[in-house]
């Protein structure tokens, strides 16, 4: 199939690509190679790459790959005092710039959202949309800004929904309404917000509220390679589980090969 998996990273070769000083984690390598093989197991062609936190602002591992692996794609961690080219990384490879606004408080040198406000002229100029690291809670504040902005809004990991608020909490409503109006897409990668939790088949109500609010802006993305999960997932399983929420082929087709080649081509 010529899907995508929408979110994953990479770590390594370490004696090429040392993680940072600043880095608050050290996990284990994750080449480029290793990750090319899940998108095979999987059945899937393209991939994107989103730049960890572990690598401060050195993006020379994204870049390696997505120089190495056409078929793959890059987010960047961008802040408004950053000099980057973004019409060159756009020719690259990387489609997006991550920003972060959770209510548990962003990762230190995380970029927020007064640098998504500062850069999005220049993304929407070079044809980047941005990319966010959030959850209902923090969302629901500041729905109206994201709807102003020119650029569209790709929300990671589900929203960080609340599965025991359940699927008519507030927070979650306004997520929906986001997404109803179409500027904001979501990643459809459930498995953080139901770690640790009884019954987690019941997250699969959020995803298929999701895809009813708005099916052509729905993503899906492994989270590989699970950074700070123990035990760690089985990618195949959590693939699996999408299709299960999706409920048919089509709508299957429609998350994992039309939306993120329209995004991301």
């Amino acid at each position: 199939m010529s899907g995508w998996d929408c979110h994953a990273h990479v770590f390594g070769p370490y004696a090429r690509f040392p993680l940072a000083d600043t880095s608050v984690h050290s996990p284990p390598e994750a080449s480029a190679e290793a990750y090319i093989g899940l998108l095979h197991r999987l059945d899937l062609e393209h991939g994107v790459l989103v730049h960890p936190s572990a690598y401060g602002q050195d993006f020379s591992p994204l870049l390696d790959a997505l120089d190495r692996y056409p078929q793959l794609r890059g987010v960047i961690v961008a802040r408004r005092d950053d000099v980057l080219d973004f019409k060159a990384l756009r020719a690259r490879g990387v489609r997006a710039a991550r920003f972060s606004h959770r209510s548990g408080g962003n990762f230190p040198g995380a970029a927020g959202l007064d640098d998504l406000q500062a850069l999005a002229p220049a993304l929407a100029d070079a044809g980047l949309h941005a990319e966010l690291w959030t959850d209902t809670a923090a969302l629901q504040d500041v729905a109206g800004l994201l709807d102003g902005l020119p650029i569209p809004v790709v929300i990671d990991h589900a929203g960080g929904f609340d599965l025991d608020a359940g699927v008519e909490a507030p927070a979650f409503q306004s997520l929906l309404r986001l997404v109803e109006r179409g500027n904001t897409w979501v990643k459809l990668c459930l498995y953080r917000n139901l770690l640790g939790k009884e019954q987690p088949e019941r997250g699969l109500a959020f995803q298929q509220a999701l895809q009813q609010a708005n099916p052509a802006r729905m993503l899906w993305g492994s989270d590989w390679p699970h950074l700070r999960v123990s035990p760690e997932p089985d990618t195949a399983q959590l693939f699996a589980l999408f299709h299960e929420g999706a409920g048919d082929a089509q709508t299957a087709q429609r998350i994992l090969v039309d939306n993120p080649a329209a995004l991301y081509a």
